[in-house]
């Protein structure tokens, strides 16, 4: 595999691995078989026809496919998927719904729609003679995020959110992804930084995901430090600094707080 690739269409699990630096958002069609996973420390299984978006590869954990599972996956860079999906709100709507839940299940006409997409953009991927080799990737790439985008609206309902919400949620949620939290943790600063207030970024938040924005800060955070704690290279006390915490003491209480037991029992 070429590093520099934007997209890679294969049917092999693990041809980008979830621990690697760069990310990449996986999108698998499951064609056969089974697949049990745990991302964002729940469980889910994959079952033929399902379609699996996952945003960020190192929530996921535990992957145990079937011998007989079968599948095809699309690999894409964060930058060439931003630049491929179309101006649409629901673009936020979806990427909170697939945080809490990656799997959407299709139907046999959409799975057959699904298939087509990702065929087209494996072929596209090969014809590197093409002179407008990139424009038609990114055509490819839009057309089937418009579709993942229907299939995604059909199972779990359409999108409510303002033009102008949905600017704001993106940049939060940004700012997340960018992993702000590990030295900021309060709304207010987030609030700030989209200049608006404390309580207006928390009901946009409340409006388009159903959750405070507190809440996803809190996800963001427990969710890496639960990922570190697994790290047993890294002793407590570099975890600690690593998030901002003023002392090792005030780490564990979060982790208690949030995750339910001790840094040293979650280790265990």
């Amino acid at each position: 595999m070429d590093e520099w690739k934007d997209i890679i269409v294969t049917d092999t699990l693990g041809v980008i691995r979830t621990d690697i630096e760069e990310e990449y958002l996986a999108h698998l069609l499951c064609l056969g078989g089974t697949c049990k996973f745990v991302f964002n420390d729940k469980e889910f299984e994959l079952h033929p026809g399902d379609l699996s978006i996952v945003r960020r590869r190192s929530m996921i954990e535990k992957i145990r496919p079937a011998d007989d599972f079968r599948c095809k996956i699309i690999y894409a860079r964060p930058g060439f998927i931003e630049l491929s999906t179309p101006q649409s709100n629901y673009a936020t709507k979806g990427q909170l719904s697939l945080f809490n839940n990656p799997i959407v299940h299709l139907t046999p006409e959409q799975q057959i729609v699904c298939k087509r997409d990702f065929d087209i953009l494996e072929q596209r991927i090969k014809d590197t003679g093409h002179r407008f080799y990139r424009e038609t990737l990114i055509n490819a790439m839009q057309t089937a995020i418009l579709d993942f985008f229907d299939f995604h609206a059909r199972f779990y309902g359409e999108s409510d959110i303002s033009a102008q919400n949905a600017s704001i949620m993106n940049r939060f949620l940004a700012m997340l992804e960018e992993g702000t939290y590990r030295e900021h943790r309060e709304v207010t600063y987030y609030a700030d930084r989209l200049c608006v207030t404390s309580k207006y970024l928390s009901e946009v938040s409340k409006k388009a995901s159903g959750y405070a924005a507190n809440y996803w800060i809190n996800r963001y955070t427990t969710l890496d430090i639960s990922r570190q704690l697994r790290n047993k290279s890294l002793s407590f006390i570099q975890i600690s600094d690593m998030f901002g915490f003023s002392s090792p003491a005030y780490f564990s209480r979060y982790v208690q707080q949030n995750l339910g037991v001790k840094p040293s029992d979650y280790r265990e």
